[in-house]
C-alpha cells in the first residue's frame, strides 16, 4: 500500500485528521528504526526534535527478511549488517517522516558513507494511531552497514535491541559516533 494510502487508512480509523494534515504538507517517508533511535533509547531525541523535521510514530514492526543485528565498536553501537538471510526478523518501530527528517537521519547515520539506506519490506504489527494489532506489509527505509569486517558475522545476533538489554553492552554516547576503526 502506498505511504499516502496507508496514512489515510490509519487516520480515518483513528480520527487522526490532524496527523494527516501534518504529513501531507510534504512527502511522507516510512522509516524503520531498530536501535538507538527507538522510543526509550539514547538517541530517540533525534526523532522527537521538531528542528530536525517531523516524525510520527506509526507503531511496532518487524522486518520481513532476516538480517544480522549485532552490537560492535568501542561505543557498543547496534549495527544491522546487510547480509540477507542470516540472523532474525528484526523488531523495531515504524515512523512516518518528512523530507527534512529524512535528511537529518541521512546525516545522523552518515548515509551513504557509513550506513546505507535501503527500502525493504516490513510488517506493521501494532498501530499507535488506533491501538490495534494489525499485520500490514509495507516498504520502509532501513539503515544498514554494508561495508564491515567479516568477524562481525561471528557476534551474537539480536532480534530486538535495547541499550540496557541483557547482552551487557550498553550504548556509549559520543560526540563522534562514526567510530569505524574496529568494524571496517
Amino acid at each position: 500500500m502506498p505511504t499516502t494510502a496507508l496514512l489515510r487508512s490509519l487516520c480515518v480509523r483513528s480520527r487522526g485528521v490532524r496527523f494527516l494534515a501534518i504529513m501531507t504538507s510534504q512527502t511522507a517517508h516510512n522509516v524503520f528504526v531498530y536501535g538507538t533511535l527507538k522510543t526509550g533509547e539514547p538517541n530517540n531525541s533525534v526523532m522527537k526534535d521538531s528542528k530536525n523535521g517531523k516524525a510520527i510514530l506509526i507503531g511496532t514492526a518487524v522486518t520481513v527478511k532476516k538480517w544480522p543485528l549485532v552490537i560492535a565498536s568501542s561505543y557498543n553501537i547496534p549495527y544491522l549488517l546487510h547480509c540477507e538471510g542470516k540472523g532474525h526478523s528484526i523488531s523495531g518501530e515504524l515512523y512516518s517522516i518528512d523530507d527534512k527528517m529524512l535528511a537529518t537521519l541521512d546525516d545522523f547515520e552518515s548515509h551513504p558513507k557509513y550506513y546505507v539506506r535501503s527500502e525493504e519490506d516490513i510488517e506493521l504489527l501494532t498501530s499507535q494511531m488506533n491501538d490495534e494489532k494489525t499485520k500490514k506489509k509495507l516498504k520502509a527505509w532501513i539503515y544498514f552497514l554494508k561495508d564491515y569486517r567479516e568477524e562481525l558475522l561471528q557476534r551474537p545476533y539480536l532480534a530486538s535491541y535495547s541499550s540496557k538489554g541483557d547482552h551487557g553492552l550498553e550504548y556509549v554516547p559520543s560526540e563522534e559516533t562514526s567510530c569505524t576503526d574496529d568494524i571496517y
